[in-house]
């Protein structure tokens, strides 16, 4: 039972909650990125390159071809496509890159904030009731 119970005190942690938000953030984040890249740099950036759909570029290994019937009898099967999509693999770099240079911006201004707050002037404890009196003593002195 003992490991029923570390199971149970692990799965309610606060950390484990956290850590299943981010996830789920995280995925809806890849998204929006996977769909800025797809829909609005690509198109513009292949149209700069000589109207070049990346997610079209392939480099064919093997040409497919349909099936041949004689009738209802197939003769020769229909063989598919080999290639290379590297096109596809273009755009994830893209991605990528984004996410990646999204991420730093988002930790490089978290660090800024935590420096600025580390940097900011604590204001000093106020004096003790020795240090009190024994100014009231010196004034009096003074006097």
């Amino acid at each position: 039972m003992g490991i029923v119970k570390e199971f149970k005190e692990f799965a309610v942690k606060g950390n484990m909650l956290d850590m299943a938000v981010g996830i789920i953030i995280g995925g809806a984040f890849g998204k929006i990125i996977t769909s800025l890249v797809n829909d609005v740099l690509m198109p513009p950036l292949g149209l700069l390159l000589g109207k070049v759909d990346f997610s079209s570029l392939k480099a064919i290994l093997q040409k497919g071809s349909d099936a041949v019937m004689d009738g209802a009898v197939v003769v020769q099967p229909a063989v598919s496509e080999v290639s290379i999509n590297y096109g596809i693999f273009l755009n994830n770099i893209i991605d990528f890159l984004i996410v990646a240079l999204c991420i730093f911006f988002v930790i490089k201004g978290m660090n800024t904030l935590k420096k600025k707050e580390e940097a900011a002037p604590e204001t000093p404890p106020p004096p003790s009731e020795e240090a009190v009196l024994l100014k009231e003593i010196r004034d009096l002195l003074k006097k």
